[in-house]
């Protein structure tokens, strides 16, 4: 592995102007990060890539390195790029291990986190860093939010996330409140009382589009994100189709299969796939079949009806009445994005949300409730993890900036009361 890794290493031009640096979301440093690398410094490389980017040992491994960094690459213009996906991964998990450093000082301010998703997590890491008491609070029983929840274990193991919890969180003291879902027991109201100072939204987008066709509710017929939480639960048979051709789509395509189904087809409703190139060419290794121009018009005990349809040259598609088929399926499973959870903004009258029910906010993430900051999926919709850490960095600045100019908590008027005295049992 570091072999190989050198071996790409030394590929690098060390270009004047990067366009890798260029084409990554969150502007790492690549070449300096490789050149560190090459002079034998791996531990100011793998401190460099945290500092930028908490969640660089996740990034390395489900970015879209085909359109970003590694697509950039200069060398990819007449050859392979440099592989800095492998780098990258390498140096992060290395260096994880040497990440001991506990709490930073204390400034004696709070502030709650509510979701563990991308956002959540790069939030509370960078606002521990300035001193902060942060408390996460998360509606599952582990933290990770879609990470955790909605990317197969072949694509980011489970362990990443579980390093990721000690080296960052509780080695920072930063508090975690699984099962805990604000707007129901708790309200923001309840944070704002209990002291924090401020309060982070990142609770993704967990509601699934449907279809809205006839057959929807029957029982062999299951949304992506819900059936991506937890596959083992789930029993789809022998033949299986998934409505939509994303990323999402082929992670559930490959987990299927990994779960016993025999054949799979994905369908879209243009004459492309949604899905990256990367992803799509590991689908197809692994048998995953593709529709193309259909449409499901009803779904049924026995598979899905699918129509034609026409795409014009403007990109307009046209239904083809007339060429209904039955596509037989044991299960089908709808994978067309997903939508935000209202629990928050049924009770938070304060904070506006838009017609698709995704939070309003300036451009550092502040929403309509003074001191409440929003970024991630629940703002943007469903978006690449490294595109919610590069929003999320300027939302913690904001945050900082926002808390920073708050007075301290007047003292504990019951600092001084006696501690009782428990006599343990036998």
């Amino acid at each position: 592995m570091a072999l190989h890794v050198m071996d790409e290493a030394n590929l690098c031009l060390g270009c004047k102007k990067p366009r890798c640096q260029e084409g990554c979301p969150i502007h790492t440093n690549i070449p300096e990060v490789i050149r560190l690398l090459k002079a034998n410094k791996l531990n100011e490389a793998g401190r460099m890539l945290f500092e930028n980017n908490p969640l660089t040992t996740v990034c390395s491994l489900v970015c879209n390195h085909e359109n970003q960094c590694e697509g950039h690459c200069v060398r990819g213009i007449k050859g392979s790029p440099v592989h800095f996906s492998v780098i990258e991964n390498y140096i992060s998990s290395t260096y994880a291990s040497q990440m001991v450093r506990g709490p930073a000082k204390p400034n004696g301010k709070k502030a709650a986190i509510i979701g563990s998703g991308p956002a959540g997590l790069t939030i509370a890491v960078i606002l521990a860093r300035y001193g902060y008491d942060v408390t996460i609070f998360e509606a599952h029983d582990k933290i990770g939010g879609v990470l955790r929840y909605g990317i197969p274990e072949f694509r980011l193991p489970k362990s990443v996330l579980d390093d990721f919890e000690y080296r960052h969180l509780r080695l920072k003291d930063i508090k975690g409140r699984p099962n805990t879902d604000i707007g129901q027991a708790l309200k923001l109201e309840d944070l704002f009382r209990d002291g924090y100072k401020a309060i982070f939204i990142g609770t993704g987008v967990w509601r699934p589009n449907t279809l809205g066709v006839k057959g929807e509710s029957l029982g062999n017929v299951h949304y992506a994100i819900n059936y991506l939480q937890n596959p083992d639960v789930y029993h789809l048979g022998n033949h299986v189709v998934i409505i939509g051709a994303g990323n999402a789509a082929m992670d559930v395509a490959r987990t299927a299969i990994r779960h016993g189904t025999r054949h799979v087809v994905c369908v879209s409703i243009t004459k492309k796939v949604a899905a990256s190139d990367y992803e799509t060419s590991y689908a197809k290794l692994e048998g995953v079949e593709f529709l193309f121009n259909k449409k499901p018009v009803e779904i049924t005990d026995r598979g899905v009806i699918l129509r034609d349809l026409e795409e014009g040259e403007d990109g307009a598609l046209t239904e083809l009445p007339g060429t209904e088929m039955l596509y037989p399926a044991d299960s089908v499973i709808v994978s067309i994005s997903q939508g935000p959870c209202t629990t928050l903004s049924d009770t938070e009258k304060q904070i506006q949300i838009n017609q698709r029910g995704l939070f309003v906010t300036d451009e550092v993430g502040r929403t309509t409730m003074p001191g409440v900051f929003a970024s991630g999926d629940a703002v943007k919709g469903a978006r690449t993890v490294v595109e919610a850490v590069a929003y999320s960095k300027k939302v913690a600045e904001a945050m900082h900036e926002y808390m920073q100019k708050l007075p301290l908590d007047p003292p504990d008027e019951y600092a001084n009361v006696p501690v009782a005295e428990i006599e343990e049992g036998n």
